[in-house]
């Protein structure tokens, strides 16, 4: 590198090489083209001027060697280095794995838990646009929302598109965390970040939530566990003969098992009773993440190779025009 300048191909510099025998041979060439006749004395020739074209006789020459070295050095292609753009990113891949089993339905967090889940985790997304998000929901079943994309204006979409009752309902949490594992497992990510949302216990599915979570440990995925509801008792929409109604019901988390997956993934168990917790806790997740990864920097080299072939062009086509006219003789 040289004045913020590095060359991408420097072997072409070996060209450079080339010059040795051509001076030497543009010499030996100046000497041999003299003149062969002797005299005794050159004093009668010592008087006579020389015009400025004996002065300038080898420009000819030195646009050549210039023109040849501009070339070599746009062959060896100059990136500018002072002018480079830096762009950070933290390269973190996230799924979401939002719980949407009917007891979602609770209006403990306004309007209820699963639009209260849907608007945090909308601001979340928006606030990391460096990185891949994805989506995954589940109840008595799960499947993919969305795949991991940095599309984020279709995350959010997807996201509002939610509803409870769009699959069958229970709390499958098992199979939500294994399908949210199958989005990551392949991911190249400097992190893998699974965010779990649920307020019930596990009362379905083909996988038990500490295996699903000895899997993601398995593929190096980290995952935030958020029980999602007041403690005690919350007003839930009940459907009667009479039409739907709001009863207290028994809010009842399996926080040890929530915990535990954490723990087994070096990730960490998060309670969420209202709008605002939920909120702060999506802000120590994105806290979190931000300070567990070195900032990655790319940096946009600007070839340069362009001014410096125009350059030796130009040379060129000032000697081969200085050799066909004002050169072309010297008295």
């Amino acid at each position: 590198m040289m004045n913020g300048i590095s060359f991408k191909n420097p072997e072409f510099f070996y060209l450079f090489l080339l010059f040795l025998p051509m001076i030497g041979w543009y010499f030996w060439k100046q000497k041999k083209a003299g003149a062969s006749i002797q005299f005794s004395s050159d004093m009668g020739f010592a008087k006579i001027p020389k015009s400025w074209k004996y002065y300038f006789r080898h420009s000819v020459f030195v646009s050549f060697l210039l023109s040849l070295a501009f070339l070599i050095m746009a062959l060896a292609r100059p990136q500018s280095s002072n002018s480079w753009s830096n762009v950070t990113t933290e390269g973190i891949d996230i799924v979401i794995a939002l719980d949407i089993s009917s007891s979602m339905l609770a209006m403990d967090f306004q309007p209820n838990r699963i639009e209260a889940a849907k608007d945090v985790a909308t601001q979340f997304i928006m606030g990391r646009p460096n990185d891949k998000i994805g989506l995954v929901i589940f109840s008595g079943e799960s499947f993919t929302q969305c795949p991991l994309t940095t599309d984020h204006a279709t995350v959010i979409n997807l996201f509002r598109n939610i509803e409870s009752g769009m699959i069958e309902d229970g709390t499958a949490i098992g199979n939500g965390l294994a399908t949210a594992v199958s989005r990551l497992k392949e991911s190249t990510a400097i992190s893998k970040v699974i965010i779990l949302l649920t307020d019930g216990v596990n009362n379905r599915g083909e996988i038990a939530p500490v295996t699903a979570a000895e899997l993601a440990k398995t593929f190096g995925i980290r995952v935030y566990t958020v029980g999602i509801g007041t403690i005690g008792t919350a007003p839930y929409p009940v459907q009667t003969p009479f039409g739907v109604q709001v009863q207290d019901m028994k809010v009842d988390i399996d926080e040890p098992t929530l915990q535990k997956i954490a723990e087994t993934t070096d990730g960490k168990y998060f309670r969420a009773t209202n709008n605002k917790t939920l909120t702060e806790i999506y802000k120590e997740i994105d806290k979190l993440e931000k300070s567990k990864i070195d900032v990655k920097e790319y940096s946009k080299k600007e070839e340069e190779y362009f001014k410096y072939a125009l350059a030796g062009a130009l040379l060129l086509v000032l000697g081969l025009f200085l050799k066909t006219t004002v050169f072309r003789t010297i008295p």
